[in-house]
């Protein structure tokens, strides 16, 4: 009876104003810390990284999961060996996964790991992004940088504090939209003077261009809504936000802090959010804004 009450407590807590949106089933059992939520496609399988301790040191507890889309553990231990996992995607079978300093290819197929790459200089990677063409990209929020791997070399794609310490990336076509967290950054604890904007950067030029020209929040995760729109987290606020093709803000739902990179399948109208915080996977039934 106690597991029943705590499990219902949980389930209310994280649904916290956003009743409007039904919960279509929620994962909570041997979640640690899960940050990245990633629909594969191609093997039709979800998967989840777990930090499972502090988002920066390398302890060597991190992994990944495989669930259903029914919301079903198909292995809670699929990869295992990692410090600090977050940002996860994909591309012709592979599972691009972000760590610390560190970005590792894993074969869906079998589990494998097939890539390594170090990034010695890295401050604190986060999201990561595949375009087209299979060039991985990845976010530096520390150094307000980007990272890009094209043939399996790494190299800096752009940097600055204009990017205003991006988190959350997405490519899509040739943008790369980014979730900046803010300017006045500091280091030590992840305050921000002033919170980040939503933008993309031109995959060819390199040029910025703002969606939200006002400071948005801290931004996390970045997803389509399939209508030309985006539904993005702000981890610190706790919130999910619909934002248009044309830079309206609407805040969708509220939790509390660690609301983190989440998953959103647009012909099930399905949104599927971490919770980093009360260590739950949800999801919920949710149609773009009219």
């Amino acid at each position: 009876m106690k597991t029943v009450l705590s499990s219902l407590f949980v389930l209310f807590s994280s649904t916290l104003f956003s009743a409007e949106y039904p919960v279509r089933w929620q994962v909570s059992e041997g979640l640690a810390n899960p940050e990245s939520a990633y629909f594969d496609a191609d093997s039709g399988f979800l998967f989840l990284s777990h930090v499972n301790g502090p988002g920066g040191e390398a302890d060597g507890n991190g992994f990944i999961s495989k669930i259903s889309l029914k919301g079903k553990v198909i292995a809670q231990q699929w990869f295992t060996g990692l410090n600090a996992p977050k940002g996860l995607r994909s591309h012709n079978g592979t599972l691009w996964i972000s760590d610390i300093n560190t970005v590792i290819g894993v074969d869906i197929a079998s589990g494998k790991e097939t890539s390594r790459h170090v990034i010695d200089e890295a401050g604190f990677l986060n999201d990561l992004a595949t375009d087209e063409n299979g060039n991985v990209y990845i976010s530096d929020m520390k150094n307000s940088r980007i990272y890009r791997i094209a043939n399996q070399k790494v190299s800096i794609f752009a940097e600055g504090d204009h990017l205003e310490h991006p988190n959350g990336l997405l490519a899509v076509g040739d943008r790369l939209y980014c979730g900046g967290w803010g300017t006045g950054f500091n280091k030590e604890d992840f305050t921000t003077k002033e919170l980040g904007r939503f933008y993309y950067l031109d995959l060819n030029s390199k040029e910025q261009h703002f969606v939200t020209e006002e400071p948005t929040g801290h931004l996390d995760g970045i997803e389509i809504d399939g209508q030309g729109g985006f539904y993005l987290t702000d981890w610190i606020a706790g919130t999910v936000l619909h934002i248009c093709n044309a830079g309206h803000v609407h805040e969708i739902m509220k939790f509390e802090k660690g609301a983190a990179d989440l998953a959103y399948l647009p012909k099930k109208r399905l949104l599927i959010l971490p919770h980093m915080k009360d260590n739950t996977l949800t999801a919920y039934k949710v149609a773009p804004p009219k």
